[in-house]
């Protein structure tokens, strides 16, 4: 088994290989779990942005394109919702893995 030196500017300590690779995949799913997160808003506000818009219009070519607006908005504020859920959800499991991680160290240590 290798051992791995990080540096860190204020403190420089050797981790095993094994518990640096499951401790930078997690940092990458939290990090990708942030993306998706701002993904949803992303989508959110773009909805948000056409359902204004199309609430504006006020008929075009006697159609009136009211409820589109007003779907476009429920959607919205659909898609905010759901990408909160998620990310809490997700967070909320890697959290539960990260302290499962931690009391088994703890207890072998003993």
């Amino acid at each position: 088994m290798r051992r791995v030196k990080l540096h860190n500017p204020f403190k420089t300590r050797i981790i095993d290989e094994k518990l640096l690779r499951e401790h930078l995949a997690l940092e990458r799913t939290k990090l990708a779990n942030e993306r998706t997160l701002l993904s949803y808003i992303r989508a959110s506000i773009y909805l948000l942005i056409s359902g204004l818009a199309l609430l504006q219009i006020k008929e075009y070519q006697g159609i009136s394109l009211m409820w589109v607006g007003y779907l476009s908005l429920f959607i919205c504020i659909l898609f905010l919702l759901v990408g909160i859920s998620r990310y809490i959800a997700l967070e909320r499991r890697l959290n539960d893995l990260l302290r499962d991680d931690n009391s088994e160290e703890s207890e072998s240590s003993k």
